[in-house]
C-alpha cells in the first residue's frame, strides 16, 4: 500500500549569514533543507528536486547523512518541490522565491516513505514474462533510487490474479519478478541487493470476481527489505 506523509515549513531569513561554503547572491538564493521522519530520525540518501514552474529548469540534490541539504536556486521564480519516490516523483507543495538580494531560506520535511510499493506503470504482455517497453521510464527511476539508497536491500515481487492453474500462475509471477531484478542488475544496481519472488495468486490485494480487482492483482510489487 502506498503511504506518503509530510509536512512543510517555510521560512525567510535575510539580513546576517553564518560562514558557508553556499552564498546567496542577488539572483541565487540560498535553500537549507532537513528531511526527517515523523520520529524526527534523518534520512538520508533523500532525492529533493525543485521544479520551475514555468521554465520546467529542474534542481536536485540529495540528503546527506544527517538529512540535511544546501542548494542554490535563481530567485524570482515559482517551484514545485518534490521528493522521489521508486517509480515517480512526488509533489509536496509550490513555493515561491521571490527576488530579494541575499536570501536564505530553511525547508523541513517530515515523510514516512513506504516499505511496500507497487511498482506503477511496469507492464507485460498477457501470459508473459518479457517486460514493455512503457517500463522503461518508471524501472530507470527505480534504478536511479536504488543507486542513490546504496545500501537498501529490496525484495521484487510477483503477483498474478486467480485466472487458472495456481501453479502457472506461480512460474509466471516469478518470471516476471525475475525480469524486473535482471532489469535493474543491467542498471548497475548489484544483483545481492535484490531479490526476486513470485506468489501467484496467494496474495490478493483486491477482489478476484471482478475485472477491476483482478487487474489490481496482476502487479509487481517491491518491498524493502534493509533500508
Amino acid at each position: 500500500m502506498k503511504k506518503l506523509l509530510f509536512a512543510f515549513i517555510l521560512t525567510s531569513v535575510l539580513g546576517s549569514f553564518k560562514a558557508q561554503t553556499l552564498t546567496p547572491t542577488d539572483k541565487l538564493a540560498l535553500l537549507k533543507g532537513t528531511v526527517t521522519n515523523f520520529k524526527g530520525k534523518p534520512l538520508s540518501n533523500e532525492v529533493i528536486m525543485l521544479v520551475n514552474e514555468k521554465t520546467k529548469a529542474t534542481f536536485s540534490i540529495l540528503t546527506n547523512t544527517n538529512g540535511k541539504f544546501e542548494l542554490l536556486i535563481p530567485v524570482d521564480a515559482t517551484y514545485v518541490l518534490k521528493y522521489k519516490n521508486f517509480t515517480s516523483d512526488v509533489d509536496y507543495t509550490k513555493m515561491i522565491i521571490p527576488p530579494d538580494m541575499e536570501a536564505e531560506y530553511e525547508v523541513r520535511i517530515k515523510l514516512e516513505p513506504p516499505k511496500e510499493f507497487v511498482l506503477e506503470n511496469v507492464y507485460f504482455d498477457s501470459g508473459n514474462t518479457t517486460l514493455k517497453p512503457s517500463s522503461t521510464s518508471a524501472l530507470n527511476n527505480l534504478a536511479e533510487v536504488l543507486k542513490a539508497k546504496s545500501t537498501m536491500i529490496v525484495e521484487i515481487q510477483g503477483h498474478t490474479d486467480n485466472v487458472g492453474k495456481e501453479e502457472d500462475n506461480q512460474k509466471l509471477s516469478q518470471g516476471r519478478a525475475e525480469a524486473v531484478k535482471n532489469y535493474l542488475i543491467s542498471k548497475g544496481i548489484a544483483a545481492a541487493r535484490i531479490s526476486a519472488k513470485g506468489y501467484g495468486s496467494s496474495q490478493p490485494i483486491a477482489d478476484n470476481s471482478t475485472e477491476a480487482g483482478k487487474a489490481k492483482n496482476r502487479r509487481t510489487s517491491l518491498k524493502v527489505i534493509k533500508d
